[in-house]
């Protein structure tokens, strides 16, 4: 959620940040509404003032033996009055906050302008796509040519984005969630954290899935929701909360199942595993202050990277655009994995930073070892990695053409020892 008050000190500033994003402008419309709300409040606090006057003003009145019936008459009326304008206060505040949480994040001044993926920008590269003496085959061709993966059952046990992975590829899957969480914790510097994958409205609100990307959740019965990502749990960890300077950066990260309905991608990437309602991901979230979020991000994203590197699996790095970064960013870095069964790079990771966007509606705020009054934190979010997509890199890049999979070096202690999975 914005500032209001730096629009209100930066309407044309703010009407520039939108138009980057493709939004039509809304200063006018919204200040007109916060006018009207101060203006309504102003005349509340002055209606207030003088029933508490007229109110006092009876008791005198009594006792001195003057009619007091003109006072009471006056405070019964400002009694009617001022209900009208509590409600109409009411009315007013929950507009203009409906209207402020519909309005994505202001985006940094570095960040591209462009429609959509085709105009991200390239970072860097780092390996190279390996040469195959024979066609190499995606990774569902694989799983099926092994007899582990199994997209025919899973749709009639759940319907279709599921999969069922049995055996060696249920164990690497299994073996590259805790080679991440690893890596994370004991060399990257993060807490890991066992979170909750249900949970509440307002900690989809604080973490702006909702109300924007309300069709994209699963929603249960009790009202809760089930996660879409561990970024909200994780990130809410600090709502409501006022920590010290000292206490910052907070660095989280979890193993968890994350649940999408994909409403927006109905016919996109239907086969295999690339896109499925149920997934496995390992999240990093930061929770920093505004001078150090910028150096996070490119921290958290070194982290995101060193997975890839680990496992030797060529990757790029892209800048998102204006027109493809996320509604709660401020600045997006995609890191694309490179599937040789598809022929190009495709998403592994974004990592992204949020300014006090989130902060502002988890109202999560740390006090500065200087200076008077409280300031929200940063957040920032980053997966770390896609672990089923990591497990399609694995396949496809370190497949042989018997169809058998070469385990990547740094998984076989976690896969027992195993140097490869073979039908």
């Amino acid at each position: 959620m914005l500032d209001l008050r730096w629009i209100r000190e930066n309407p044309e500033d703010f009407d520039k940040a939108l138009a980057r994003r493709g939004v039509e402008p809304l200063s006018s419309s919204l200040l007109e509404l916060d006018e009207k709300k101060r203006e309504n409040q102003t005349e509340l606090q002055t209606a207030q003032a003088r029933r508490n006057e007229a109110a006092k003003a009876i008791g005198k009145a009594k006792s001195s033996g003057e009619d007091a019936e003109p006072l009471i008459k006056e405070v019964a009326d400002l009694k009617g009055a001022v209900q009208k304008m509590e409600a109409l206060d009411r009315e007013l505040a929950e507009k203009l906050d409906q209207e402020l949480a519909s309005i994505p994040n202001i985006l940094k001044d570095e960040v591209p302008d462009g429609a959509d993926e085709e105009d991200n920008v390239e970072v860097r590269k780092v390996g190279t796509p390996k040469s195959f003496d024979f066609k190499p085959k995606e990774h569902y061709e694989l799983g099926n040519d092994l007899g582990l993966m199994d997209f025919e059952r899973a749709a009639k046990l759940s319907g279709s984005r599921f999969v069922v992975n049995r055996g060696q590829l249920a164990r690497l899957e299994r073996a590259l969630a805790a080679f991440m969480v690893d890596l994370h914790t004991t060399e990257n510097g993060y807490q890991e954290v066992s979170p909750p994958v249900i949970v509440r409205d307002t900690a989809l609100f604080g973490t702006s899935q909702l109300p924007k990307f309300s069709e994209d959740l699963y929603q249960l019965d009790t009202g809760s929701y089930l996660i879409p990502t561990a970024e909200v749990p994780l990130t809410n960890l600090v709502a409501d909360s006022i920590l010290t300077e000292a206490e910052l950066p907070l660095r989280f990260t979890a193993h968890t199942l994350c649940f999408r309905s994909e409403a927006g991608s109905a016919g996109k990437d239907t086969a295999g595993m690339l896109r499925q309602h149920q997934f496995a991901k390992v999240e990093m979230v930061s929770i920093t202050t505004p001078e150090t979020s910028d150096d996070e991000l490119e921290r958290m994203v070194g982290c995101a990277e060193e997975v890839l590197k680990r496992l030797e699996l060529p990757y790029r790095v892209v800048t998102l655009c204006s027109g493809d970064t996320g509604f709660g960013a401020r600045k997006t870095y995609d890191i694309e994995v490179w599937l040789p069964g598809q022929d190009k790079y495709r998403e592994i990771s974004s990592c992204s930073t949020c300014g006090d966007f989130q902060a502002r509606r988890m109202k999560a705020r740390y006090r500065p070892e200087e200076g008077k009054g409280n300031k929200f934190v940063h957040t920032l979010n980053g997966s770390g990695l896609a672990v089923g997509r990591t497990m399609i890199a694995v396949l496809e890049n370190y497949q042989q053409e018997d169809g058998s999979i070469v385990i990547p070096e740094a998984l076989r202690p976690y896969m027992g020892g195993l140097e490869e999975i073979s039908k």
